[in-house]
């Protein structure tokens, strides 16, 4: 690991680097994620995250795996929301094949856990998580976008699970975090049959929560992103930390926690605030959708 008062070699990239852009307070650790083609951009309280491996439809090598892992482990203080895109015309094609290799199951176990790992920083991390997904969404691709909170889909995208076919099994947590979106049946039928749901498909299904016109989904998401940094941030925090376990739990344990949760967040100087803010009129009613 390099010191902060390292030149940078700038020529060490195969993508454009803006310095005071994609190195934030000149992290060490968010310069090497760059080089292994994860970099990160503020856009005010919102952490642009992009994977830049375009040649390679941003397939996830072990390096871009790490990347990922030590860029949502150490984003920004003043970050509040982060979004995740692909450079390029896809976001994720999954695993890296020229990288797999043949291991024992020690190594293959350790190897899986350390992509956990790395999507678990994303999901359970300190600030909520918007995808930005065009293109192909498949294998680990996928498994990545389950662990962000929002996905935004454009209509080039495309969702697939090709491990079934190829003679391997999900290891970036998709067994877990999939069946959460789409349901078991409609997982075992991807893995079994290699079917590819296209993007009006996978928002009907639960992949994506929004669809918008092809080139928007990463603006919809900073727009998503923008709004999400507004919000308190211990509410923030609990739905993305409190709110899966107590879907997880027998619901009487659920009450509790929720009870519990509700007074942590409503005893927050900021949530009285807000309350009082609404109370006196100062703040906006909810109104209907357009």
């Amino acid at each position: 690991m390099r010191d902060h008062n390292m030149v940078i070699d700038h020529n060490l990239f195969d993508f454009p680097v803006n310095p005071d852009k994609d190195f934030p307070m000149s992290n060490p650790i968010l310069e090497r994620a760059a080089q292994n083609g994860v970099t990160l951009e503020m856009r005010g309280a919102v952490a642009v995250v992009t994977l830049r491996r375009p040649a390679k439809r941003n397939a996830l090598s072990d390096a871009l795996i790490e990347a990922i892992r030590d860029t949502f482990q150490n984003l920004p203080p003043e970050a509040k929301a982060a979004v995740i895109d692909g450079e390029g015309e896809h976001f994720c094609a999954g695993l890296d094949l020229s990288e797999l290799k043949e291991r024992d199951a020690g190594e293959g176990v350790h190897h899986s856990r350390s992509w956990h790992v790395a999507l678990d920083a994303v999901q359970f991390g300190r600030v909520p998580v918007i995808a930005a997904l065009h293109g192909a969404v498949v294998g680990g691709g996928l498994e990545l976008a389950s662990a962000s909170h929002i996905r935004v889909a454009d209509e080039s995208t495309f969702y697939a699970l090709p491990e079934g076919t190829r003679g391997i099994f999900v290891g970036g947590g998709g067994s877990v975090r999939v069946p959460k979106l789409i349901g078991v049946a409609r997982m075992t039928d991807m893995m079994l049959t290699g079917r590819v749901y296209n993007a009006t498909e996978g928002e009907r299904v639960g992949f994506a929560q929004y669809l918008v016109p092809q080139g928007n989904a990463l603006d919809k998401a900073v727009e998503l992103a923008t709004r999400i940094a507004t919000n308190a941030p211990l509410t923030n925090y609990a739905l993305m930390h409190a709110l899966p376990r107590i879907a997880e739990q027998p619901a009487d344990h659920g009450f509790l926690t929720e009870a519990l949760m509700a007074s942590i967040a409503q005893s927050a100087p900021e949530a009285k605030a807000r309350v009082r803010a609404f109370l006196e009129g100062k703040a906006a009613k909810v109104q209907k959708a357009d």
